[in-house]
């Protein structure tokens, strides 16, 4: 039987869709395409793809992932969006990009009018060139002088960013960058003492602006500094002078690039999970032939940069990446090497799971996800031979794929140039997360030794406090609507500074879930955004880790919620259901527990307000598939994007004035808060609408009885 042809190259692929003018009906194989991209490839698809109309590709494909991006800059910055809107395309995001006025930044950040706050960005990038701050410096100067220039420029970007926030839709970021310094400018001066004096107030410069960064409240600053210390140059003068170009391709590449990350990690999709190849990724050697003593990673040079390349994995996995090993080896051979070896920064302990066996790197890919309870979406598979990584592409829809080598020495460049694990704010849950993994593994073992599943919920002595948000849970808030997906009974995202809003209106209850039980703390696991209308409660949303699904945690909550309200007096509780990609397990929710379905699919006028079956104790605790929250990629159709959440109005979503408009396909409930259903009995619940102190309840559940300040 011949061989099949080989897939054409990246590049010849996308030529051959442009020719045909399939770009748009063909746009989810881009992203395929591009992920083993060279430069080349990237430049062709930047220039092809900038010009294709979002609306073409939404009509072929509306469930595309949308960014609404406005450019702007000191000069001409519109060669960006090509190399944006490529870099976009590799993760699967859809630009809509607006370039704003050349050379007025300043009018185009100031104006609340301006065209580029009418285009309702969620990101906007002010691309900072090598002159800003020279373009205010007089003949001549001292480096004193300098400082004095570059200090009032960056207070001018402090008030700017201001003014971005209050202009921009809610949870929109600004984009700033650090500023090159060079060497045309050092060398203006003679005086190699003056050189260093200017070389020390740049770095002081460009470290205030990195320290302006609050990335969760709407400002982030890209640190151009290792790109150029890489020897990317900074600017061309010829483009400089004769077309106000102050920045090279190459340098606004890079750029887009590393903004490309940072949109990514603003929507809440950094990935979760690094799974490892050991031979030849890990260490030097190959284990079936040299035995668990044999390889290496350390004593050689090449050894060493093996063993480089495991103290760097073992830094990502103290920030709450969790780590595992897929590969073709001998389990026991694999334990007594991790566990054994003098050698190895990293231990057993260290990796969530170890799939050692003879079978398919895509299959074992697909149950390390399996086990952690992940979508492949959350995996990133780095491994040294290209037939492994090719295997997991075609077999692993969906895991990113970390191209290694037979050159130890680039391990580390090449697995953190995607930036994969990039996230806008460390939280506790986020470092934390590799040992509430282990304790998912030892729950996991009690049940399996238990009689059954009721039984083990029965034994955990599972304990479920719900309260206002906190300070300092603010970013976990945030981060729990951005990647929770399957239980989020509308699929909203909001940022950290929006949940803070959120917190302080008037009348809002925006409560955080914590759950605890005698494997240990699992922190905040969920969230209840809510608000009093008159006398009624409407809950806006809804969501909740899916990895502590399975347990009867969102009946508790919902439960607590409708009692609460009727101790404080409230009539009626209100909620709404949004079809998304993910949520589909939630729907009946709300039925479940006495809910009356008041419009859209399934209501029946007339209906008796509690003819839907009360949860029982354990009611729809296997509803969930177990997998953690951020396992689907995207909440739902263009979720995210500024104008079709309404966050292009300046509104969040479900905060309308009583003409609230009605997505496609969502159902609105109401409770009359006359018969309620019990809280699940194997949980013990705390819930406080307010800071007031809860008062228990008929059965045993403490619920508070204050309704939200309307003031």
């Amino acid at each position: 039987m011949p061989d099949r042809d080989p897939a054409p190259a990246p590049g010849a692929a996308l030529r051959t869709l442009h020719a045909r003018g399939r770009l748009a009906a063909e746009y989810p194989a881009v992203r395929e395409l591009l992920a083993t991209a060279d430069r080349e490839a990237l430049d062709f698809a930047g220039r092809v793809l900038a010009p294709l109309d979002p609306e073409e590709v939404l009509a072929h494909h509306p469930d595309t992932s949308v960014v609404r991006v406005a450019v702007t800059g000191r000069g001409t910055v519109g060669e960006l969006v090509p190399a944006l809107t490529a870099q976009l395309a590799r993760h699967g995001i859809l630009a809509r990009t607006r370039v704003c006025g050349s050379g007025g930044y300043l009018g185009d950040l100031a104006d609340p009018h301006s065209p580029l706050y009418a285009h309702a960005p969620e990101v906007t990038l002010c691309v900072l060139d090598p002159l800003t701050v020279w373009d205010t410096v007089e003949v001549p100067w001292q480096p004193l002088e300098v400082s004095v220039a570059a200090e009032r420029r960056r207070k001018v970007l402090g008030e700017l960013a201001e003014l971005h926030a209050a202009a921009a839709p809610p949870g929109a970021t600004l984009v700033l960058n650090t500023v090159p310094l060079l060497r045309r400018f050092t060398h203006q001066l003679t005086s190699l003492t003056q050189r260093a004096e200017l070389g020390g107030l740049w770095k002081q410069f460009n470290a205030d602006l990195l320290h302006m960064a609050r990335p969760s409240a709407g400002l982030a600053v890209l640190d151009l500094e290792p790109v150029t210390s890489a020897g990317v140059r900074a600017d061309e003068p010829r483009l400089g002078a004769y077309a106000e170009a102050h920045c090279t391709a190459e340098l606004l590449a890079h750029y887009a690039r590393e903004a490309a990350h940072l949109i990514r990690g603003l929507r809440g999709e950094a990935k979760k999970c690094l799974v490892l190849d050991l031979d030849g990724t890990l260490w030097d050697g190959v284990l079936a032939e040299d035995g668990p003593e044999g390889v290496t990673a350390a004593g050689t040079l090449r050894g060493a940069a093996f063993g480089a390349f495991q103290r760097t994995v073992k830094q990502l996995a103290a920030q709450g990446v969790l780590l595992a090993v897929c590969s073709r080896n001998d389990a026991e051979a694999v334990r007594r090497a991790l566990a054994e070896h003098p050698e190895f920064p990293l231990r057993p302990e260290d990796f969530a799971t170890v799939v050692a066996d003879w079978g398919s790197k895509a299959e074992g890919v697909r149950t390390v996800a399996e086990r952690l309870g992940l979508a492949p979406e959350a995996v990133v598979f780095a491994d040294d031979t290209p037939f492994e990584q090719e295997s997991v592409r075609a077999g692993a829809p969906g895991a990113a794929v970390v191209g290694l080598d037979a050159e130890p020495a680039l391990h580390t460049e090449r697995l953190l140039a995607d930036g994969w694990f990039d996230t806008p704010a460390l939280t506790d849950e986020d470092r934390l997360r590799p040992v509430r993994y282990a304790r998912r593994a030892a729950r996991a073992s009690s049940e399996a030794a238990s009689a059954g599943h009721r039984a083990f919920l029965a034994t955990l002595e599972l304990r479920v406090e719900v309260s206002p948000v906190q300070e300092h849970e603010l970013a976990r808030l945030a981060q729990l609507t951005l990647r929770t997906n399957r239980c989020n009974l509308t699929g909203q995202r909001l940022s950290a500074e929006q949940v803070r809003q959120r917190a302080a209106a008037p009348g809002a209850a925006v409560l955080a879930v914590r759950a605890a039980d005698r494997f240990g703390d699992e922190g905040v696991v969920g969230a209840v955004l809510a608000r009093t209308d008159g006398d009624r409660l409407r809950v806006e949303n809804l969501l909740l880790s899916c990895r502590v699904l399975g347990r009867g945690i969102e009946e508790a909550v919902l439960g607590g919620l409708l009692a609460a309200a009727r101790e404080a007096g409230l009539t009626a509780v209100h909620a709404v259901w949004r079809p998304t990609r993910a949520n589909a397990a939630v729907r009946t929710l709300c039925p479940r527990h006495g809910f009356r379905t008041v419009s859209g699919p399934g209501a029946r006028p007339g209906a008796h307000p509690g003819s839907g079956t009360a949860a029982g104790p354990a009611a729809g605790a296997r509803a969930g598939t177990g997998r953690e929250d951020g396992a689907e990629t995207g909440g739902g159709t263009r979720q995210g994007t500024g104008a079709e959440t309404g966050q292009g109005t300046g509104k969040e979503t479900g905060q309308g004035t009583g003409a609230e408009s009605r997505a496609a396909g969502e159902v609105r409930f109401e409770h009359p808060l006359r018969t309620l259903p019990p809280v699940p009995g194997h949980i013990t619940l705390r819930l406080r609408l307010t800071d007031e102190p809860a008062q228990p309840t008929a059965d045993g559940a403490e619920v508070g009885t204050c309704v939200p300040s309307r003031n």
